[in-house]
């Protein structure tokens, strides 16, 4: 290998951003089917975790390298939301609800609540069972609007791609964020900057005022 093509792949590599989710939603909504077959394509009909799990996953996005960090949640009971640690790890939330169940849906409103102001996504799952429907796709688009958030109604147990854009979705949303956050602490920088500056030359002018 050459030398150009060894500091090509460190650049890559010091180029990769990480973007640490997590997916929220009430127990049975398909959480970890939605991680796993984002993560692997692969669909599991049944997954029953008792506890929190972790994934890393490196992936391209918009032709940029990003490395996931996934936190699939586990709520005991739909009365059990998201901690404060978990919040604070995030740099942003999948909200995942199932179209057929009514009470998952209302658990994302209450979510909402105690989430502060990060990146979201809204996914309304198992949108392969339409005849079993109990929220709407208008109620979804209603909830996004008021979140201000991306929206996608999707079937784990049969999309692939569909499911791999939330992700992607998030990511963006994440690194927009990140860049906005930047920009604000820079143009705070230069705000103080001028002003010292600003400071500066009118004492500069006082000074040079003739004595009394």
């Amino acid at each position: 290998m050459t030398s150009n093509a060894i500091r090509g792949i460190r650049r890559k590599k010091s180029s990769l951003s990480e973007v640490k989710v997590a997916v929220v939603g009430a127990p049975g909504v398909g959480k970890s089917a939605l991680t796993v077959r984002f993560l692997t394509r692969r669909y599991i009909g049944e997954y029953d975790h008792q506890a929190e799990t972790r994934y890393k996953h490196e992936v391209l996005v918009d032709g940029e390298p990003v490395l996931f960090e996934i936190l699939d949640t586990c709520p005991k009971g739909e009365d059990e939301l998201p901690s404060n640690e978990t919040l604070n790890w995030a740099d942003g939330c999948l909200l995942v609800y199932a179209i057929t169940d009514r009470r998952s849906f209302n658990y994302i409103r209450r979510a909402k609540q105690i989430l502060s102001d990060m990146p979201l996504v809204l996914v309304g799952n198992k949108g392969d069972m339409v005849h079993l429907r109990q929220v709407s796709t208008e109620e979804g688009e209603i909830l996004a609007k008021d979140y201000e958030c991306w929206f996608q109604e999707v079937a784990a147990a049969e999309q692939v791609q569909q499911v791999g854009e939330v992700f992607h979705e998030l990511c963006r949303e994440v690194l927009n964020a990140r860049r906005k956050n930047k920009q604000s602490l820079l143009d705070r920088m230069l705000g103080n900057k001028a002003t010292t500056v600003r400071t500066y030359a009118r004492g500069k002018s006082d000074s040079s005022l003739p004595k009394d």
